[in-house]
This record gives structure tokens, sequence and C-alpha cells, in this order.
């Protein structure tokens, strides 16, 4: 998966909602019959807010002097230490619960009070996740599942990297299941152990063993998706879709491109290089890393970003390839993709272009996109 499932690990929203409902109910107790609502500020015009709720509900309320603002940070679980804030230390983007008054003027939407969490702050939570994931993540391949034991086996990398990992999960590890059709982590809704299954894939953080090859998971996301093998027969820029003809299943698949999806072009000598190396010829894994730029530019939150790390793992190379745009390709170009679930329409996750030489070797090749899908970053969060 990528945060794409790459990865970018956020707050999610449904976290987030259920934070202020817990703290509405401790703060409403007694008072069941307040009205409130929960959702991102949109526009601030004078002392009346707009605030559109998850659901795209749009309400518009006056914040009178007389209301109680608090700041809370995320995660926090209730209002013992919220700090007092003012309306103008409100802004666009920031999260609020709004409990509305109910002694007000008939017909007057009024606010008697808003609890907030701050954009900046959410960003800097979700930058500390990030990291969280990429030193503490493993991600992989679903070998098998055992629901009674709570161990997940996983298989990552390929080559001289491939290795199994065995997720050990208890009751109090998160385990969430990206929605059908949808690569956004914000949308991953909680699911039991036996939802995972064989060839999923999959990402857990938590305390890792000195060779990472266990790990005591504190929290689980994972999903079942598809990989796609062809030649592009059309493009459409204006609905951002392009059609493969997949040499699996021989079928015309519609493709779409997301502002989310990872996109690749691999340079011929390196397609050349990774291709003898997944059948087990010679090409220089060194080679190829240097091919592929060195330190490279900074592109995808994967591991691999420094330096020489990783001594070639195809992930880590693919990570320092410049990102390409749906502009880039053209009707006939060789494409190999890992998509949401899906038979004849699905929505791109990593797209990886120039890859003539590697449908020599599909099976490697797409375990290897496979990995990178999870494995260059934290899971995605709306993009997030």
């Amino acid at each position: 998966m990528t945060s794409k499932m790459k990865t970018r690990i956020s707050i999610s929203t449904a976290r987030i909602a259920l934070l202020f409902v817990l703290l509405a109910a401790a703060i409403t107790a007694g008072a069941q019959t307040a009205s409130r609502f929960l959702g991102t500020i949109t526009v601030i015009d004078g002392d009346t807010l707009t605030v559109k709720t998850d659901a795209g509900e749009v309400h518009q309320v006056q914040v009178p002097s007389t209301a109680v603002l608090k700041r809370i940070a995320p995660g926090q679980k209730d209002l013992s230490t919220a700090a007092d804030m003012q309306f103008s230390d409100l802004a666009t983007g920031d999260r609020v619960l709004v409990k509305l008054d109910p002694n007000a003027t008939a017909g007057a939407s009024q606010a008697s009070q808003i609890i907030a969490i701050k954009a900046a702050d959410v960003a800097t939570k979700q930058q500390n996740d990030r990291e969280d994931w990429q030193k503490r993540g493993v991600g992989g391949l679903v070998k098998s599942v055992d629901p009674a034991a709570g161990v997940i086996v996983l298989t990552s990398g390929v080559g001289a990297a491939a290795k199994t990992i065995t997720v050990n999960t208890t009751k109090t590890t998160i385990l969430r299941r990206y929605a059908p059709a949808s690569v956004n982590f914000d949308q991953a809704q909680p699911a039991p152990i036996d939802a995972i299954h064989a060839g999923d894939q999959l990402r857990a953080r938590g305390t890792k063993n000195a060779d990472g090859t266990q790990i005591a998971a504190e929290e689980v996301i994972s999903g079942a998706f598809r990989n796609v093998s062809g030649t592009i027969t059309s493009l459409d820029p204006a609905t951002s879709t392009l059609v493969v003809k997949d040499l699996t299943s021989k079928k015309q698949v519609t493709i779409h491109i997301t502002a989310d999806a990872q996109m690749r072009r691999l340079p011929d000598r390196m397609a050349q290089m990774l291709a003898a190396r997944l059948k087990g010829g010679s090409g220089g894994a060194g080679d190829a890393q240097q091919h592929s730029g060195g330190q490279g530019s900074g592109q995808g939150s994967g591991q691999g970003s420094r330096g020489g790390a990783g001594g070639g793992d195809p992930q880590q190379m693919l990570n320092r390839l410049p990102a390409i745009q749906l502009s880039d390709l053209k009707k006939g170009d060789a494409v190999m993709l890992v998509s949401t679930d899906g038979a004849n329409e699905v929505t791109a996750i990593t797209l990886l272009a120039g890859v003539e030489p590697l449908l020599e070797a599909p099976a490697a090749s797409q375990n290897m996109l496979n990995n990178w899908s999870m494995g260059s970053g934290a899971p995605d969060a709306g993009a997030q």
C-alpha cells in the first residue's frame, strides 16, 4: 500500500472525529440536547466561522465574545491541560468542535464553546508520525495469517534483499484496512485480523528486533490490491485516466490517476540492470544505484533517501527516480502498476514506466513493485 500507501501517516479524520466526540460527551454530560458539530474551518468573516463537516455539510456560526475557546493538541484525551485561546488565534484549516448556544435568539446560530485543534499542530503530528513509521515500520506482502495466534508473516524485498518478517499482534494492536477503491489512510476502517489474507499488502509499526525480522506491532494497516502490467492503449488527460491492456487477463483496464499516485520512469540502462538482477543475472546493483542518481532528488519519503544506504535495494533505487506526470506518458508505453482492487476500473497507487525489460521477469518485477508501494514511506493519509 502508500501516503499512497506512502506511507505519509497523519492523525486521521476518523481518529480526530472520535477524539472530539469523546470530548464532547464529557463536556456536555447532562446536557445531551445541546447541538454541536465537528468540521474544518473554511472561512473566517468578522466574528463568523464557516465550518465544513466531514459529511460535507456547511455551517455558519457567530462566535460572540462570551464563547469559551479552547485549544487541544492532537491526541489529547481531555480538557484538563487545554489552553485558552482567542478568536483571532483561529485560522482556516483548523479542526473545530462547535457547541451551539441553546439560549441564542430563535433562528440564530451562535457558539457557546469551541474546541480547536490547530492545523499547524496536526501538520507537526503528521510529520512525527511519518518519521516514526519510517523508523519503526515494516512492510510487505502477506504470506500467511494465524488469527488465533495473532501472527502475520510477510515477505519483503526481492533478490538479495528479500526477507521474511513476522508481525506479532495483541488485543491492543490497532488494526485498520483500506476501504474498497481507496488508498486514503483517513478512510481506512478498523478490521479484525481475519480480514487480512495472503497476497494483501501490509504495513506495521512497533518494536522491531535487531535484524528487522520480528516486530511487536502497535498499529497495522492492510489492503487488497491489484497488479497490472501491459501497454497503454489510450490516455485522457481531461479525466486523468489511461487504459492499459493487461498482459495477464488480456483485458482493457481503465486506470485513474490521482494526485497521490507514485509515478516514476526507469531509464533504459537501469531497467536492463534491474531485469538482469531480478532474473538472477549479473546486473550490478551498485551500477544501477549510481545510475539512479546517487543521493537522488529527494523525491519520495522512503528509506534510501540518504546517500548510498541500502546497497542497491530496488525499492530504494526506485525512490530516487524523478517523478513523472500523466502528460509524460503516451500510447504504446509499457507500464507496471499496483492499484486498488477491481475488475475493469482501478485507481493507481504506484505506476512505473520504461519497464519493457522488466516484463520479461513479471513475477519478480511485480513483487519489487508491490514492496516499493508499501515500503517507500508510511501509509498515506490522504495525503492524505
